[in-house]
């Protein structure tokens, strides 16, 4: 008989059509509802975060008729909105409190497609929904000055094109498959001391890691030791445009939003000592904060995942002309977090500002703050939780990074030529960071919380003020080609994933746990 890592490449194999096929659906979905009337189930924002229920309905359907679940009870929603499907072996003898859990975690919303810019700037060859309508037509050109890595172009026909190809539907679909290859693989001990739990959540784009933070918050505490993870995967694309594709990423920096709100008095622009101008006095602030940062003041370097950083990200004036002294002015920054640093340090690195105490002092006010992200779920959800996610690292010894190495070496290696370049996969486990955040930031919870009971044996780690399950990431998609016009993933990358996600449970099962 063939081995269990034999057979689970033959099934990603023989199941790339299958998952190249729904990715294909997940992607084009939106465009059936974004030229329609609302009357008629029109939504204009199709896709994006709170908006994304055509397309979780979607992936529920295929989760049954792929027979990646036992029993379509084993597939559902939960109330904030995520999809949730469950897969393990009744069979194999171990009892369900001793089982490894293993998550699986991709987030299935996207931005904004920015749909007429993709025809216009690709030479009418791209669709964002459609994927490649012309080849003829594609601007060659244009992709690869706009993206981070493209394949020679005699291997185009991997790629799949398209709004959230790489950010990150293709992750989701590989969990879909590799559930399904784990379930047909159960006899063969694929299942084996494994519970696994997979997840496409909602909302991840506008409130990084929303999804799991109503998982740590509402379902986890008090919950039974076979729902608590020993190790959380994360499908987000691990790929980079000069080092390699599916690398293994076992930490990332956090994020958090700070809103300043400056208010002043409005007056004829004509006559501006009558008021208080929160333009010029927010402005003042903006400037000193800036300088600030680009001394690295109050900023932390850590010596894997880099450093904290802070920038100005949005803003919004009240003012009733553009010949008056405006009413207010509100701006937030957008701050990275380091493990090490917190979000009230990085608060009152603003409020010390001296600027603020200048606007403060001339009568203007000055609120700092964390907005609440309140926009509620497509399933009518109300997060409510401060816009704070926090960063993370996994020990590179941890056993989940070694399993997740070994499994790497098993699944993939062998299937990746010698001496690829650029964002192609390598033959060894490249083990990294992420640059930008993910689902994973919001697992953390705060190192005093005790409503998660927590046994030892799971392996949980603590990162700065915080504790969370072991996290990685390997998913398809270059960390460098998302969010762009252009955006594509190669289905060779697909491929591995679902190997790799389909063999791991075995691994990290067999091979016992803790640090």
């Amino acid at each position: 008989m063939p081995s269990l890592e034999t057979r689970v490449r033959e099934l990603a194999v023989q199941y790339r059509p299958l998952a190249t096929s729904i990715l294909k659906e997940a992607v084009r979905i939106p465009a059936d509802h974004v030229d329609r009337p609302a009357e008629r189930g029109g939504d204009p924002l199709c896709g994006t975060s709170n908006h994304e229920g055509p397309r979780l309905e979607y992936l529920r359907r295929m989760v049954v008729e792929a027979g990646a679940v036992r029993s379509a009870s084993d597939v559902s929603f939960d109330d904030f909105g995520n999809l949730v499907w469950v897969v393990l072996d009744p069979t194999d003898g171990v009892q369900a409190r001793e089982k490894k859990v293993v998550y699986l975690d991709g987030h299935c919303d996207t931005v904004r497609a920015l749909r007429a810019q993709w025809l216009e700037k690709t030479g009418g060859g791209i669709d964002a929904y459609d994927g490649l309508v012309d080849p003829k037509r594609v601007d060659r050109t244009f992709l690869k000055h706009e993206l981070g890595y493209l394949p020679p172009d005699s291997e185009w026909d991997h790629l799949l094109f398209g709004r959230g190809s790489a950010d990150q539907l293709g992750g989701v679909v590989a969990e879909i498959v590799a559930t399904k290859i784990l379930l047909e693989l159960a006899p063969q001990g694929a299942l084996r001391g494994a519970i696994v739990r997979a997840y496409a959540t909602a909302a991840e784009e506008d409130n990084d890691g929303g999804g799991p933070l109503h998982v740590t918050r509402k379902v986890l505490p008090g919950a039974p030791p076979e729902l608590v993870p020993d190790v959380v995967i994360l499908t987000e694309g691990t790929g980079d445009s000069t080092k390699g594709a599916l690398g293994i990423y076992r930490g990332q920096r956090g994020r958090m939003q700070i809103e300043v709100v400056v208010t002043g008095r409005s007056c004829h622009g004509s006559m501006p000592w009558e008021g208080k101008n929160p333009l010029e006095f927010g402005g003042a602030i903006l400037a000193e904060a800036a300088r600030a940062y680009d001394r690295r003041e109050g900023f932390l370097e850590h010596p894997f995942l880099g450093p904290g950083t802070r920038t100005a990200s949005w803003a919004t004036l009240e003012s009733p002309s553009d010949c008056a002294v405006p009413e207010r002015f509100v701006f937030r920054f957008d701050r990275r977090l380091t493990v090490g640093e917190t979000p009230e340090k990085a608060v009152a690195d603003i409020e010390t500002l001296a600027s603020v105490r200048a606007a403060r002092a001339a009568g203007l006010s000055v609120e700092i703050s964390v907005p609440l992200y309140d926009q509620p779920t497509w399933r009518g959800y109300v997060p409510g939780n401060p816009q704070i996610y926090m960063g993370w690292e996994t020990p590179e010894s941890h056993h989940a990074i070694r399993a997740a190495a070994l499994a790497y070496q098993r699944a993939i290696s062998p299937h990746v030529p010698a001496g690829t370049t650029g964002g192609a996969p390598r033959r060894e486990p490249r083990v990294a960071r992420w640059i930008f955040s993910t689902d994973g930031v919001g697992f953390p919870v705060p190192v005093g919380d005790t409503s998660i009971a927590v046994p030892e044996k799971k392996g949980w780690v603590v990162s700065g003020a915080v504790k969370h399950p072991a996290m990685f990431g390997l998913g398809p998609g270059i960390e460098q080609n998302t969010h762009k016009i252009g955006e594509c993933v190669d289905l060779r990358e697909l491929e591995h994933a679902i190997a790799f996600l389909a063999l791991f449970p075995s691994v990290f099962a067999s091979r016992g746990g803790g640090r």
